[in-house]
């Protein structure tokens, strides 16, 4: 077989060409529905239906979010006062998910704010947000593989099995001069330390495992994200039923901490501080628009799928963030399992703590899933449009689904996981997710002017005020980010750039095809 198979050879293509000029041409919105409802070697199955996208969203959201976020935002910057926390980064994700309704109903193509931007605002655009959900759907898979691996030995060890130090912990920690002024273990000069570790086993574990689900098919990893979600929503309401009991309201004075010349910061910049560090939480329900092209009905499910799921975790996010400061203080929480903590040290929870290490355990683990997915479904998008090589395109004669760039995902993954620390593979989601949410709101404005005649089953609210509180909501939180963030990010751009202009503007479809005379379809 060639680079290309037959059918996908420049001359033999539908044209897509949407309009505008080099590094700006966009495809054309009624190719790409074609291309969404095509069959062949390379179309996907639809078999998801809206329960099925509304419990996706909820396996991707719920997870680090309450089982570890929630404590840290409360302890070092919110204090009680954590679930206003919440609401405020609800809002953010709440805007930007009126518009992913809007674009994953008008655009129900596999590959999410990617094709959306390909769409609206050019190649090169379409491009960098491709590039830079690679980076969140990894780097977020990896960092809840780290932590899935926590919970998973300390499950482990309450069931009297023990792994070795060295099977379960990073081979490399990353140290700043403060870190070794305070003699933090292992850190005896900046820079890169070692550990001693060999590398973190569940973890490298926990993300094969999931990317063998993935190859074997859509329908069957919706079922087991199915069945995950279901035990770790009860597992939550179980928390959230038997801790009202044990609510002392003294634990929720003050409401809202002010500065006391102790660690975090506090005060309503505290609030926004923790909203900031909770987005994390709520990095996820995008992923449910990276499967509209293996829904059944995308116009009608995709925005319940996206909508759905968030507004359910948000409700959830709020009830366990007041039941948790409600039982035991604030200033106890900073640890990696605030919720485990809890109930291991109120007298009449310590029952539930079997069953809120199994829920974090099964909630970090369809997170991993989830997160495989949508990085898979972006790769399988882009190497589509000809940006990315053809094997990221291949799809499995049997399952139907893009398994050489979930297998090769998957163990890269892997590696990353089971060698770097969590607080690094950390630091790059939530900008690289902000900058895409910052991007489908912009599209919205875009197509909303220059395709007014196009069909959405889904219409954001108030536009242009919705879009628009959408962007600025979103770069509100991207500035409470650190500069070396940022600097990650433009490192990780420009690798992106390189590979665009040395391979993906050369074999890009779209580019040939205005190259051989196309004509924009409008």
């Amino acid at each position: 077989m060639s680079v290309l198979d037959v059918k996908d050879a420049p001359s033999s293509r539908p044209p897509t060409y949407g309009g505008g000029t080099g590094l700006w041409a966009t495809k054309s919105i009624s190719a790409l529905r074609a291309e969404a409802e095509a069959t062949g070697e390379r179309s996907l199955n639809r078999t998801l239906g809206a329960m099925n996208l509304t419990m996706l969203g909820i396996g991707a959201i719920i997870g680090a979010g309450i089982f570890v976020l929630t404590g840290l935002a409360a302890a070092l910057h919110a204090g009680p006062a954590v679930p206003i926390s919440f609401v405020f980064a609800a809002i953010a994700c709440g805007l930007a998910g009126l518009c992913y309704a809007e674009m994953a109903s008008a655009v129900p193509v596999a590959g999410s704010a990617y094709t959306y931007s390909y769409a609206t605002m050019g190649e090169f655009i379409a491009w960098i947000i491709g590039w830079d959900l690679v980076l969140e759907y990894a780097m977020g898979a990896a960092t809840v593989g780290v932590g899935w691996s926590g919970y998973f030995v300390s499950l482990l060890d309450y069931l009297g099995i023990h792994i070795p130090v060295a099977l379960t912990s990073s081979p490399l920690i990353h140290c700043s001069a403060a870190d070794v002024t305070k003699a933090v273990n292992f850190c005896t000069h900046a820079g890169w330390n070692t550990t001693g570790a060999l590398f973190n086993l569940p973890a490298v574990a926990i993300v094969l495992i999931a990317s063998a689900i993935l190859v074997i098919g859509i329908e069957e990893s919706a079922k087991v994200n199915n069945i995950i979600v279901i035990l770790k929503i009860a597992v939550v309401l179980m928390f959230i039923a038997f801790g009202l009991g044990y609510i002392n309201t003294a634990n929720w004075h003050p409401f809202i901490p002010q500065n006391t010349g102790t660690f975090g910061q506090f005060g309503w910049s505290g609030v926004f501080r923790g909203a900031g560090l909770i987005f994390f939480a709520y990095i996820g329900f995008d992923a449910v628009s990276t499967a509209a092209q293996e829904a059944k009905n995308p116009q009608r499910d995709m925005p319940i799928g996206i909508l759905g799921s968030l507004a359910i975790c948000t409700v959830l996010y709020i009830l366990v963030s007041m039941v948790l400061t409600g039982v035991i203080k604030y200033d106890q929480l900073n640890v990696a399992h605030p919720v485990a903590y809890a109930v291991e040290n109120v007298a009449g929870l310590r029952w539930l703590t079997p069953f809120i290490t199994i829920g974090a355990v099964l909630g970090l683990g369809s997170v991993v899933l989830v997160m495989l997915l949508g990085q898979s479904r972006v790769f399988y998008s882009m190497s589509r449009d000809g940006l990315m090589g053809p094997w990221a395109g291949k799809v499995h004669p049997k399952y139907r689904t893009p398994y050489l760039s979930t297998i090769y995902v998957g163990l890269i993954v892997a590696v990353i996981t089971g060698t770097f620390p969590i607080q690094l593979l950390g630091e790059l989601v939530n900008i690289g997710t902000l900058l895409a949410f910052v991007l489908v709101c912009a599209g919205v404005l875009i197509l909303r002017r220059t395709r007014p005649d196009l069909e959405r089953p889904f219409r954001t609210p108030l536009v242009p005020v919705v879009p628009i509180l959408g962007i600025l909501a979103c770069f509100g939180l991207m500035a409470t980010l650190p500069g070396d963030t940022w600097i990650r990010l433009f490192v990780w751009l420009l690798i992106g750039f390189v590979i665009y202009f040395s391979y993906g503007r050369k074999h890009s479809h779209l580019q040939q095809e205005i190259a051989a005379g196309g004509k924009p379809m409008g």
